[in-house]
Order: C-alpha cells, then structure tokens, then sequence
C-alpha cells in the first residue's frame, strides 16, 4: 500500500479548522497538528491554520530539548497581522517557560523566558484591536508567574584577607648549563 497523503479539498478547510479546535478542547494536539499540515497544504497562507498549529504545537511543549520552538516561532512569523506575530510570539514564550517550570527548570531560566514573553506581549498591546485585551491579560500572568518563582540566589563575596592568603606561585625553570 502507498502511503502518500490524501489533500482535502479547499471546501472542506472551515470544517476541517472546526475540528482542529475540537482536538485541541479534547487535548489531543497532534491530531490538531495534522490536520493544520493538511489544510495549509492546500492553502499555505491560511491564517487560522497557521495559528492553530503553532498553538497545537506549544500544546505538546513538555521542557525538553525535543520541544520545537524555532518551528513555532517560524509559523508565528508568517501571521500577517502585526498583533497576532506579537501576541502569538509571546504565548510562545509563556508556554515555553510554563513547560520549563514543570520540568524542575531552575527559576533564572523561566525569569528570561517569562520576560521576553511579556516584551512580545507589551508590543502587542502597543497596536491591539480595540476592545481586545488578552495582550494585557496574558501579561499580567506571566508578571504573577515571576512572582511566585523563588528569587535566584546571588552570592555576595566580601573581600577579604585572610592568614592562608598567598602570593601565586611561580614555576621555575630550571636550565641545564652547558658543560
């Protein structure tokens, strides 16, 4: 049997993105990703599609290096509309430190994560519809995240001089002379 794929048909692309959403509510994010792949190879530039994969993608996030981010973060930047690249890039970012967080990642990590989340969403918010707030609510989450994440300890060195303090030692060499 041949295992090439089958192409919907461009008729199909409204109720095929119904059933992306209902994957995604079922939590079964590959599903969803697959059938993004078979709209958008029908109708690349479909930005529904490309939303919802870049989020069924982030759905599969788990904190390991397999985790593809530079994927998402390129479907992300085909999104025409300057809001949605902003806002979508910073759920990226929120998603990637949420799975990072579960992950036991230490908080110095999560704190870059989460900021450059709120940086996309703070540029989001700079040219967001009118009435459309989720810019600002996603950044308020990422800001509560930040909050409840134990401060990084930095060691504090005070300068000192103690008796064991010594010069550096210097290695001498020792040249034979010539008889």
């Amino acid at each position: 049997m041949e295992l090439k794929l089958k192409t919907i048909s461009k008729s199909g692309i409204e109720e095929a993105l119904s059933k992306v959403t209902l994957y995604r509510y079922l939590n079964e994010p590959e599903e969803a990703e697959s059938i993004c792949h078979d709209i958008l190879a029908i109708d690349p530039e479909n930005q529904v599609a490309l939303r919802m994969l870049g989020l069924a993608i982030t759905d599969q996030f788990n904190g390991e290096s397999s985790d593809r981010y530079a994927e998402v973060e390129s479907t992300f930047q085909q999104l025409n509309d300057p809001y949605e690249r902003h806002y979508y890039a910073g759920l990226l970012y929120e998603r990637r430190a949420k799975a990072q967080m579960r992950a036991g990642r230490p908080p110095h990590v999560l704190t870059g994560l989460f900021e450059e989340a709120m940086r996309h969403f703070e540029q989001a918010e700079k040219v967001h519809p009118t009435g459309n707030d989720d810019a600002v609510l996603r950044w308020n989450r990422c800001a509560r995240l930040l909050h409840t994440l134990p401060q990084a300890e930095t060691e504090h060195h005070e300068p000192s001089l103690h008796d064991d303090d010594t010069a550096p030692l210097q290695v001498v060499r020792r040249t034979r002379l010539a008889s």
